[in-house]
């Protein structure tokens, strides 16, 4: 005999896990399992889920891509749930382990389908899911290395050098050859990144790092 594949749910919001419990109710091969308001509270304990339902946009702040990665090495397949209200989380997720990304407002049965495909090991294929890969900005960025990004993204910011330098443990003449760099780049690119600006205007078409959300 196969056991039901037990549901969690990671979401601000307890009526999120009350609606799915409510949806697995009559469904023999999915049970619920339980609900947690973040990563940290869910994983905190032995394992019982074997799927996690996790939000895109908590509230504690935490990343997409760290979130999955917690909940794989966990040990659970994960299925993204978004509102779809921020591209740059989309784009994320869609970069993780996690086996679907699915909107809130997906049907019942939509929702049902997923959840059994990511019990089973499989990726769920969804228009969320396409459109994120689509119009994924790294496909086409400016061809920066992981560390280049990085400055990018602190630079951009609003630090100076020197704190770029103090954050990632180098010096600030190493800092500044990057910086040299990612501008050469974006030249010979035909897209000039010549102040700190510019730099911030590439890195967010870029996808670099989000738009600042707003409260």
């Amino acid at each position: 005999m196969v056991l039901p594949a037990r549901v969690a749910v990671v979401d601000d919001h307890e009526l999120v896990a009350l609606a799915l419990q409510s949806v697995l109710t009559d469904v023999d091969d999915l049970d619920f399992d339980r609900h947690a308001r973040t990563v940290a509270a869910l994983t905190t304990r032995p394992r019982e889920a074997d799927v996690v339902v996790l939000d895109l946009s908590l509230r504690d702040g935490s990343d997409p891509a760290a979130n999955v990665a917690a909940l794989r090495q966990w040990g659970a397949r994960v299925l993204v749930l978004t509102s779809a209200e921020d591209p740059y989380l989309v784009r994320e997720a869609s970069r993780t382990e996690a086996l679907g990304i699915l909107r809130k407002t997906a049907p019942r049965t939509a929702l049902v389908d997923a959840l059994r495909s990511v019990a089973a090991g499989d990726h769920v294929p969804s228009t969320e899911w396409a459109s994120a890969i689509d119009s994924d900005p790294l496909v086409h960025a400016a061809p920066l290395t992981p560390r280049e990004r990085e400055v990018l993204a602190l630079y951009a910011s609003g630090m100076g050098a020197r704190e770029v330098a103090t954050a990632l443990f180098v010096s600030e003449n190493t800092v500044n050859d990057h910086l040299r760099r990612i501008r050469a780049v974006y030249h010979h690119l035909g897209r000039p990144a010549a102040t700190k600006v510019e730099l911030y205007r590439r890195g967010l078409e870029d996808g670099f790092f989000p738009a600042p959300r707003r409260e």
